[in-house]
């Protein structure tokens, strides 16, 4: 009997951490204690990545207020490579992935070249972003591509920057990433490499705007590993997810939903966050294989609780069997009941007690 996929947790901390490294260790420790098996976290740099005057989005002027710019906000939530050291240090300590997005070329370069992460994470606001992508598919690391706000054509344009990044190089253009696509070299770099998750970019989400369905587009259309990285409220849709399938759960979590940052409001506490994988991994266990055949357990339950064929009433040896000498009845460890009709008409080749199961 084969093992049931294993369904991997991220457990998002992002910028809760609120720029300070002490938070940003404890957030560690309680994806660990909870059993997450990765932790992830943004790195970026908010001269790369915000002009002075972008604007915040609804949910992060509501959370942070309308006064501080969004590259103020950025600038507040940074980590520095010594930051990103020490966190890696501890997740290594804990038994857990330490994980990032980087948001521009220079926190790429520090998260796979100086930090040599093993893979990484593609948040959907990149997921249009041609040259980061990519320079990512250039480090040659597998990825997770987060599909928030996306079309399933913007979908594939974007596997087919990665395609043709993981493949043996050329001249750049929009025409050489969709024949990357279209290659069977390309599309074998994909499988070996990418991970995609469905996402609905919104902090928090509505549950009627999830559409976990689109797991299942996703599969059909790109035939790569889909996921499931989450916005909602709670837990109770992750763990839907994890039901229908997916090969990934990514959710938010903070120490202190009440704690100021744009993110705090939308994410699980560690008490959700462990209550999330105790639930995940109850259904990926439940999952199973697939294969409908009677399950270890069964085995005793189908003894007591099915029946057998019985004699109804004595029966002397060469009696023909009929349908008022035999009978059916728990236990279900003699002859099935299924031989009944074969059994008519033909002589008992011993004598049967009331209740005795037929042995032939």
């Amino acid at each position: 009997m084969s093992k049931p996929p294993y369904v991997e947790i991220i457990a998002e901390a992002g910028v809760n951490h609120n720029g300070s490294l002490e938070r940003a260790l404890k957030l560690v420790d309680v994806a660990a204690d909870a059993g997450a098996d990765v932790i992830k976290f943004q790195t970026f740099s908010a001269d790369a990545i915000a002009t002075k005057a972008a604007p915040k989005a609804a949910y992060q002027k509501l959370e942070t207020g309308k006064a501080q710019s969004q590259y103020e906000m950025l600038k507040a939530l940074e980590l520095d490579e010594a930051a990103h050291r020490t966190l890696i240090t501890r997740c290594a300590e804990r038994g857990i992935e330490f994980l990032s997005t980087p948001f521009d070329f220079p926190s790429l370069d520090l998260l796979a070249n100086r930090l040599e992460l093993a893979r990484l994470k593609i948040g959907s606001g990149e997921l249009t972003n041609a040259p980061l992508l990519l320079a990512i598919a250039r480090t040659r690391r597998p990825v997770i591509l987060s599909t928030g706000m996306a079309r399933l054509e913007e979908i594939e344009a974007a596997l087919g920057v990665l395609a043709f990044g993981y493949g043996e190089g050329g001249v750049p253009s929009k025409s050489a990433f969709q024949a990357a696509y279209k290659s069977g070299a390309g599309q074998r770099a994909l499988r070996a490499n990418v991970t995609l998750l469905h996402c609905t970019s919104a902090y928090p989400a509505p549950d009627g705007e999830i559409n976990l369905k689109a797991m299942d587009t996703l599969r059909q259309k790109f035939g790569l590993p889909v996921g499931f990285s989450d916005h909602s409220v709670g837990i109770d849709i992750p763990i839907a997810a994890a039901a229908l399938g997916a090969a990934m759960i990514e959710k938010h979590f903070t120490l202190d939903k009440t704690l100021p940052g744009p993110d705090h409001k939308a994410s699980i506490e560690p008490d959700g966050l462990r209550a999330l994988v105790s639930g995940v991994r109850r259904v990926s266990a439940a999952l199973g294989d697939g294969i409908k055949e009677p399950r270890g357990v069964e085995t005793e339950t189908a003894d007591v609780a099915r029946k057998s064929l019985v004699a109804a009433r004595p029966i002397a040896k060469g009696e023909l069997f009929t349908e008022e000498n035999l009978t059916v009845k728990r236990p279900g460890t003699g002859l099935s009941p299924l031989a009944f009709w074969s059994l008519l008409g033909k002589p008992a080749p011993r004598a049967f007690a009331p209740d005795e199961l037929i042995g032939l």
